[in-house]
């Protein structure tokens, strides 16, 4: 079973808004079997809506439409199904009625008529009522001899939330009315290797996967690059036997770099790798800027193993803060690796953590030299038996190579917890 997501507004067109909807829509048809084929949005536009819509259904079986159900003028997406559906009519749905009244009535605000007219909807529509919006969802089924195959389409409010409130629902009516293939996935989430040499180094791994296994790279900054395995069609007990077979033999290729089975973080699973061995952690940032205990400090229950942090962009703070001799600074500047040991024992020595991590770096896109280059990091990790110490160079704009830097830093902490080196 094939899906198409439209969405509706000149808003999102011109950039005014960003459509989270369809990705969030997409992964709940994903997971039920039902495979998403497009993805469009089209303008506020009686005949481009119409138009889109068609070639929609003649395409997939199944159309979910979100946008242009307010209570103003431009939001015509009904009267456009009204007439797709050939409804010759309009209906007030006196369920939704009710429901704008209370929400309504909720707020202090005063019923007017166009909140009214949010509950007229066209004939041939099934409604799910809206909980915690005024727009309902409006559901049509359409017979093959109309768009040459058998088609449902469900058009829900703009709004992020709603349409997430609503989405169960949703789906339970299309698990009801489809037939749906299995579709199973797992994520094998990787750090430290980038996605072109990832590739080569799977090359054989790779071309040997069975033809149902489909492979996807999903690089990002901070994640590192997530390996995605998708199997069409097997049951839930088999893919998931397959796939197990195949994350065995790539952990002999790729191990080290492996950090979770799964969808996860690396500074989430550095948390739990903290928390699971009772231990603590400081960071001492430069270049990082404190990015570095942002993302740990974004995990809930970070308290349990996160200290805090020294954000030592000036030298002064590196100095008198955290103990960097003068000495040091002179002979081997800020972005060294005699700083970061430095650096790192400073803070974990102040703080008495278990561990602590130190950067330092030129995050661009000025500051470089002949002989350290934009994108220079330089990594110290520090724990209970002696300092570890790492370089890298990130070739981006200066907010990806701060958020590389972090990343890096992170996953290099990971390593030394896991070899026990430090």
């Amino acid at each position: 079973i094939t899906a198409s997501i439209c969405t509706i507004g000149d808003e999102i067109l011109i950039g005014q808004i960003v459509d989270t909807n369809s990705a969030m829509i997409s992964k709940k048809l994903n997971l039920i079997g039902v495979k998403v084929e497009s993805m469009v949005t089209c303008s506020d536009n009686l005949v481009d809506i119409i138009t889109t819509l068609k070639r929609a259904l003649k395409n997939t079986d199944i159309v979910i439409v979100t946008g242009g159900l307010g209570p103003t003028k431009d939001d015509i997406t009904k009267v456009a199904l009204g007439k797709l559906s050939k409804s010759k009519s309009f209906v007030t749905n006196q369920r939704q009625l009710k429901k704008i009244k209370e929400l309504l009535s909720s707020r202090g605000i005063e019923m007017l008529e166009v909140n009214k007219l949010q509950a007229s909807v066209p004939e041939k529509s099934t409604v799910i009522v809206n909980e915690v919006g005024t727009a309902p969802i409006m559901m049509f089924k359409f017979k093959k001899e109309e768009f040459g195959r058998k088609n449902l389409l469900v058009s829900m409010p703009g709004v992020p939330f709603e349409t997430e409130h609503a989405l169960p629902e949703v789906i339970k009516y299309i698990q009801k009315d489809y037939k749906l293939d299995n579709i199973t996935h797992q994520t094998i989430s990787t750090f430290g290797i980038p996605e072109s040499l990832l590739s080569e180094y799977l090359k054989e791994w790779e071309n040997s996967l069975p033809k149902q296994i489909h492979l996807a790279y999903l690089p990002n900054p901070i994640l590192g690059v997530r390996l995605r395995l998708s199997i069409y069609g097997l049951s839930k007990q088999l893919a998931k036997k397959e796939i197990d077979k195949q994350i065995v033999s790539l952990k002999k290729i790729i191990g080290e770099h492996i950090y979770y089975i799964g969808e996860n973080t690396p500074h989430n699973v550095v948390g739990e790798m903290l928390v699971k061995n009772k231990a603590t952690l400081s960071t001492a940032e430069s270049c990082t800027g404190g990015f570095i205990a942002h993302l740990f400090t974004s995990i809930q229950g970070a308290s349990r193993f996160f200290y805090g942090s020294v954000v030592c962009y000036d030298n002064s703070i590196k100095k008198n803060i955290l103990g960097v001799k003068e000495k040091t600074l002179n002979k081997y500047g800020a972005v060294s690796k005699e700083c970061v040991i430095e650096m790192a024992q400073g803070v974990k020595k102040k703080m008495k953590t278990t561990y602590s991590i130190a950067t330092s770096g030129i995050a661009g896109p000025t500051g470089g030299t002949k002989d350290k280059k934009v994108g220079t990091l330089w990594i110290a990790v520090s724990g209970p038996n002696g300092v570890q110490t790492k370089t890298i160079n990130s070739n981006s704009t200066r907010n990806i190579n701060i958020e590389r830097f972090a990343a890096h830093a992170i996953d290099f902490l990971r390593k030394c917890i896991n070899n026990k080196s430090i």
